[in-house]
């Protein structure tokens, strides 16, 4: 079998082909039929072959909601840190980016670009060691957004948010249990936002080098939130105070 890095569930393989990756074969199951047309006709517009398996070939290779449909891609690529800096000004929109500080759940990851995407935001920074990769199970929970939110691999996120800096990127750090309400910032200027692992937070010298701290304030008993539903919050202030100060909504879809 050639290689590459396979894709599973129905969104991300049909958005896998809608982006113009690169896919190597689509497999579906010889006994699902429900939206089966959106996935051949999709692959036959790319020129990518379409496969019948049965239900030994998915289960034996995927978790459970695979959906019986997967395909074999070339490997997803990164992109470099300068280009990732360079997406909003070549588009001539405000930098909104997010950076990852040891984020290790590939499910908080997907859900993370998922929002990135349906928020408008340039692109993720994470660290080549101690977090988490794009992987298949990334690209299912990220319902296909992992296709068109560019990621970028660092081996040292303190000297990205350095070279970030110097290029008028402000970075703020996502952290709970301060007293800074994250509407009470200016969050309409060049940001990058930090949010940190799942259990200890942003490490102290990654926040040493943010320009100012965010928070959610809490009104019940728990005192934090999941990473990607808190970053959901942040992303989604940020586009709320953009869009008050701006009189164009040329991007925005109401759902």
């Amino acid at each position: 079998m050639q290689t590459g890095q396979w894709i599973f569930g129905f969104n991300p393989v049909l958005e896998a082909l809608r982006s113009g990756r690169e896919i190597i074969t689509v497999y579906v199951s010889s006994g699902r039929h429900e939206r089966l047309s959106e996935i051949r006709k999709a692959a036959e517009t790319r020129g990518v072959s379409l496969e019948f398996a049965d239900a030994v070939f998915f289960d034996s290779r995927f978790p459970k909601g695979h959906q019986g449909v997967a395909a074999r891609a070339v490997q997803k690529t990164y992109i470099s840190l300068e280009n990732l800096i360079s997406i909003p000004l070549k588009r001539k929109e405000i930098p909104l980016f997010i950076i990852l500080d040891s984020i290790e759940d590939p499910r908080n990851f997907g859900a993370i670009l998922r929002t990135a995407d349906a928020a408008g935001a340039h692109g993720i920074v994470i660290q080549s060691h101690r977090s988490v990769a794009v992987s298949p199970e990334v690209a299912k929970t990220s319902a296909g957004a992992v296709e068109y939110v560019p990621v970028s691999m660092v081996v040292n996120i303190k000297h990205a948010m350095r070279e970030m800096k110097e290029r008028g990127i402000i970075i703020m750090a996502a952290e709970s249990g301060v007293h800074a309400p994250i509407w009470d910032a200016d969050l309409t200027t060049p940001l990058a936002v930090v949010m940190g692992s799942e259990g200890r937070g942003i490490r102290r010298t990654v926040k040493d080098n943010c320009d100012f701290v965010g928070s959610i304030p809490m009104m019940g008993e728990i005192n934090s939130l999941n990473v990607s539903v808190a970053a959901g919050i942040f992303l989604f202030e940020i586009v709320r105070q953009r869009y008050a100060k701006s009189s164009d909504t040329s991007r925005m879809k109401v759902k």
